[in-house]
């Protein structure tokens, strides 16, 4: 496809009729018996999920997100008023750490900790502290949180707590899984294990990588059987993985920021690959193909670039189209080998960084040759990927979906993409 400057691009070119009983309110009771969408060098076909091994070349790499979805959701009522009536319920969203900024650090805090967070009822908080009894390991812990500043949309809560316990036992025994809003319905107790993958390792989603949803132990030994490597990395899911798009042309849309982990097992394994993976979901895809531009901005060779970097290594939402335009361009290869060269230069193992980029039409792949994914919303930033991926044809795969009977969205079915 002619490459395109992706600012202009309209959001209203990429919609489709999407119905709510299209939407997959619950999942199948058996994971990997969800419907699979082959769509291989244009050709589409369909089957069983837990026949995808077979569409898989031996001898891949194929790359899962390991993140696990937290109990982000804590909901506090204001002190009870004098008269005996309930006070107003507040929902505080928690979004990601703030200090310590690290997220497993920040778990293990056993008094106090801060996150940003979006808070619901808000105007019903007009100050001072709200307060929440929870009972763990038959002890009740007094939970506070109190709100100490702004960060853009979100508000900055510090949470204080006795008793010892950690701060993850406290979401543990007081948080609510968030379900995906256009669900429009309450979490419920099979959420609890449907919602997260059988490989979720590494908390800190607020939203789970729904590619991975149809995995099963079977199917993962299916998938290691048929010579293929599996390697694991972290990317924690934000809130504005639903953030839709408003603004007519996408270059108005501000993408959110997620937070990654890749440790350097996985960036050898890439280069015994020649930097090709088999990516298993949209985050995925953005940790794999972040790592090309992290690469990049390692390398020291992108001075006439200006990346725009907050915290090292950050790649901005455009930096990847800005680059991309220069004449010389580092291969795959060569990014990945700055990263382990930045690695060992800082002495770390695990590669901790953000990543903000927006992959729409005009975008070159560098590392993802095959992706597993979801069906999306439409005029969704995640069509626009799936779209820059099969080189525009993402309508003939949404209409086969929709006319052959595929459930949509985080519960739905599937598709192997092979452009």
């Amino acid at each position: 496809m002619e490459k395109c400057d992706p600012r202009h691009l309209h959001i209203s070119d990429f919609s489709y009729p999407l119905s709510d009983e299209r939407i997959a309110k619950y999942p199948l009771a058996q994971r990997d018996q969800s419907k699979l969408l082959v769509y291989r060098h244009g050709e589409i076909c369909q089957d069983t999920f837990v026949n995808l091994p077979d569409y898989l070349p031996s001898g891949a790499l194929m790359v899962f997100n390991n993140t696990k979805v937290i109990r982000a959701r804590l909901h506090f009522r204001k002190s009870t008023s004098h008269d005996g009536v309930l006070g107003a319920l507040i929902e505080i969203f928690l979004l990601e750490p703030a200090f310590p900024q690290e997220y497993q650090e920040n778990f293990i805090q056993r008094e106090k900790c801060t996150w940003y967070c979006l808070v619901g009822n808000s105007k019903k908080w007009k100050s001072g502290a709200l307060f929440h009894d929870v009972e763990i390991n038959g002890r009740i812990i007094q939970l506070s949180a109190t709100r100490i500043g702004t960060h853009g949309t979100s508000q900055e809560i510090l949470f204080e707590w006795d008793g010892g316990v950690s701060f993850s036992e406290i979401l543990e025994a007081m948080g609510e899984l968030p379900i995906p809003p256009y669900l429009n319905r309450r979490t419920e107790e099979s959420d609890l294990l449907t919602y997260q993958t059988v490989y979720s390792k590494i908390k800190g989603s607020v939203a789970a990588p729904t590619a991975g949803l149809h995995f099963t132990p079977m199917v993962l030994q299916d998938i290691d059987a048929h010579g293929i490597e599996r390697q694991e990395v972290t990317l924690h899911v934000g809130a504005g993985t639903f953030k839709p798009v408003k603004a007519e042309e996408i270059g108005g849309h501000e993408m959110h920021t997620e937070h990654i982990a890749v440790h350097r097992s996985t960036i050898e394994g890439l280069l015994r690959h020649g930097a090709k993976a088999i990516a298993v979901g949209t985050t995925s895809v953005r940790t794999l193909e972040s790592l090309y531009y992290m690469g990049v901005l390692s390398s020291g060779t992108v001075s006439k670039v200006d990346a725009g970097m907050g915290e090292e290594l950050h790649v901005p939402q455009w930096f990847a189209y800005e680059y991309d335009s220069l004449a010389v361009r580092l291969s795959a290869e060569e990014a990945l080998e700055a990263l382990i060269r930045y690695m060992d230069d800082n002495a770390i193992d695990v590669l901790q960084s953000s990543t903000q980029i927006i992959i729409a039409p005009g975008y070159e792949y560098k590392i993802v040759d095959m992706m597993l994914t979801n069906f999306h919303q439409p005029q969704s930033t995640l069509l626009l990927l799936v779209s820059a991926f099969v080189g525009g044809n993402w309508r003939s795969i949404y209409d086969y979906a929709l006319s052959h009977d595929f459930r949509f969205l985080s519960y739905g079915d599937s598709s192997l993409l092979i452009p």
